[in-house]
């Protein structure tokens, strides 16, 4: 039987194609930047398509998940709509090759008068260069 060895030979052009885009602390920056401008499109941008977004808030021990690109906006819309001046303040962020994490301060002021002043961190997963997960924790005031 003979054997046949196929060599294959990859030029920096093919390299390029199978490299994925690594998330930076001003990617990181610029999704905090989209959230306090209120820019849904803008958000969403920086997240994949089958996205995760799990809330500090819901009925279950990890919150409330939002699953899918549509249903994560949504979500993010309901914020806006009870904190119509909703802010994410002094972020910092840190990125470690497929995670990170941003931490800030959130003001609002929900539509019926009662402001809202926490400190919160986010976690992250990335894909592709992209949040596939957004994991929000955030202080809970009396």
């Amino acid at each position: 039987m003979k054997t046949v060895l196929l060599i294959l030979t990859l030029t920096p052009a093919a390299l390029m194609a199978q490299t994925h885009p690594t998330v930076t602390e001003a990617f990181l920056q610029s999704f905090a930047d989209a959230f306090n401008a209120h820019d849904l499109d803008a958000i969403m941008s920086h997240m994949t398509d089958d996205c995760v977004f799990e809330a500090s808030a819901g009925p279950d021990a990890d919150g409330e998940r939002f699953s899918g690109h549509a249903a994560v906006r949504k979500a993010f819309e309901d914020v806006f709509t009870t904190y119509p001046d909703a802010r994410w303040n002094n972020p910092n962020h840190f990125v470690s090759g497929s995670r990170g994490f941003s931490e800030w301060t959130f003001t609002g002021t929900r539509k019926d008068g009662k402001k809202i002043e926490v400190t919160g961190c986010d976690l992250f997963t990335f894909k592709d260069g992209k949040i596939a997960v957004k994991n929000s924790y955030r202080k809970n005031r009396s």
